[in-house]
């Protein structure tokens, strides 16, 4: 290469590291191909990780595929591309292309290729892969030892995940992280808590990994202990995902104070303004704990909504059966532009059945199909046959019931049996009791609602032949049990 070139490459590269210009690549594309250095892999190496940055590996894969000798600092490039924006067996043919032309891999080629491996999620591949590291000698890399560690954790192999980690000598809290979410991820929440323990440095993520999967797996008040531990720590702040993680948990512990505290916390450090997930995690809280004033007050605040903000007050009304509220609110949402989706008619269907407007939430339904072309799901058949059934329509219920596309659940069918039985249709009542008993053959409640319908019309043969049914199928009736707390 003359001196001239080397003048232009370096001009090139400069130019491609400059945020001014960096998005103006066709244009460089250009300039590189007017100078003939569309042979140097130093300029497409570079060109192609600017490329992957803004999003444009398309482009890049044009141009590599344009190399007639790719060395590996290309080939790690583009490897690293596909490993991020996939498609992730490219990385893969990539890969096996590297070594039908002996162009010998580094930890730079492995670390994004094991990355695609996780992607892809296929246990075989991958071990071929770690195969090669160990072949090559790189399994000593502390970069390639955690893309292992990340990939047997995400397949779920947390044996060889486990074996992997133990023999790092040197373990960063990225790599305690993916244990501990690979034990939590197959249900091993208490070894999860255990590496927990164990970790000398924790980072926020840390924390917030730890709530999380305590909150998954039903142990709220371990995960809220868990948040007031971090808080006494006094090193780490509670970030977005904190505050979106335990705002929920402290509504269903009824921890009042605790969610207050959240929400005053998020607005003085400027969580409630910069993250709408925040905002939203709020009025969530408010609505559950029944305080609908202060919910709609946050709501109004926001100083960014979306679709979920707007549902999530819409749902808080339909929850504390203010159902006359959520239409108008519904309607209001509409009025300013927002457009509603699936989730925003269950919960307004939801508040109609609570307000028992039958005509609006028969409107509703058709204005979701016709208008917003939005295939009704169960719940939304749920809701109108709950609303059908409270205001004593309980055989058009039944059509709805039995023209749908998809087999009832068992709340739907409950929901049509208590409907049947309130407005004495003993017909319909005994066809839901059966449908349930079918659906689940082995809850004993759905056998004793049978048993009753069947003694209230005095059909005592039919009792009998019921507890002989449950008899042969060892069904037996759960003892009532009553508290006051």
């Amino acid at each position: 290469m003359s001196i001239g070139s080397k003048t232009v490459e370096r001009r090139i590269l400069t130019l491609l590291h400059d945020r001014a210009t960096r998005t103006r690549l066709l244009e460089i594309h250009a300039h590189f191909l007017r100078h003939e250095l569309h042979q140097s892999n130093q300029v497409l190496s570079h060109f192609v990780s600017v490329c992957r940055a803004n999003g444009k590996l398309r482009h890049a894969e044009l141009v590599f595929q344009q190399a007639h000798f790719p060395d590996l600092l290309l080939y790690n490039a583009m490897i690293k591309g596909y490993s991020v924006s996939g498609p992730f067996e490219k990385s893969l043919v990539l890969f096996s292309d590297m070594k039908n032309k002996r162009v010998l891999p580094n930890e730079y080629t492995f670390a994004p290729l094991i990355k695609s491996c996780c992607g892809i999620r296929d246990q075989r591949v991958g071990k071929f892969v770690h195969c090669d590291v160990m072949k090559i000698g790189l399994e000593r890399r502390n970069s390639v030892r955690i893309g292992i560690v990340e990939f047997y954790a995400g397949c779920g192999d947390m044996g060889y995940a486990k074996k992997v980690f133990d023999e790092m000598p040197h373990r960063d809290v990225i790599v305690w992280n993916l244990m501990v979410r690979g034990f939590c991820k197959i249900g091993d929440v208490d070894m999860g808590l255990r590496l927990f323990r164990q970790m000398r440095e924790r980072s926020i993520v840390s924390w917030n990994s730890m709530i999380s999967n305590l909150e998954k797996c039903g142990r709220d008040r371990q995960a809220l202990d868990l948040f007031q531990e971090m808080q006494a720590n006094g090193v780490y702040r509670p970030d977005e995902a904190t505050v979106v993680t335990v705002l929920p948990i402290c509504a269903r512990l009824g921890e009042f104070s605790v969610g207050k505290w959240l929400h005053s916390y998020a607005q003085s450090s400027g969580l409630f303004q910069d993250f709408v997930t925040v905002g939203n995690s709020i009025v969530s809280f408010y609505c559950k704990c029944g305080d609908l004033e202060t919910a709609d007050r946050v709501f109004r605040e926001m100083p960014r909504k979306n679709v979920i903000s707007w549902n999530t007050l819409l749902s808080g009304l339909a929850f504390n059966g203010k159902g006359e509220l959520g239409v108008d609110f519904f309607n209001e949402m509409i009025s300013r532009g927002v457009k509603p989706n699936d989730s925003s008619f269950v919960g307004v269907l939801t508040c109609c059945s609570h307000a028992r407007l039958l005509q609006k939430g028969r409107d509703l339904f058709m204005l979701m199909t016709e208008k917003y072309k939005i295939v009704p799901k169960l719940e939304h058949y749920g809701c109108m046959a709950d609303l059908l059934g409270r205001c004593g329509c309980v055989r058009e219920a039944y059509e709805l019931i039995k023209n749908m596309p998809m087999r009832p659940s068992a709340a739907l069918l409950g929901s049509l049996l208590s409907a049947s039985r309130s407005f004495s249709d003993v017909e319909l009542a005994e066809y839901a009791a059966k449908e349930l008993i079918s659906l689940e053959p082995l809850n004993s409640g759905n056998y004793v609602l049978l048993s009753n319908i069947y003694a209230e019309e005095g059909r005592w043969e039919e009792v009998d032949k019921l507890r002989l049914l449950m008899k042969e199928k060892c069904v037996r009736k759960t003892t009532g049990r009553s508290i006051v707390d």
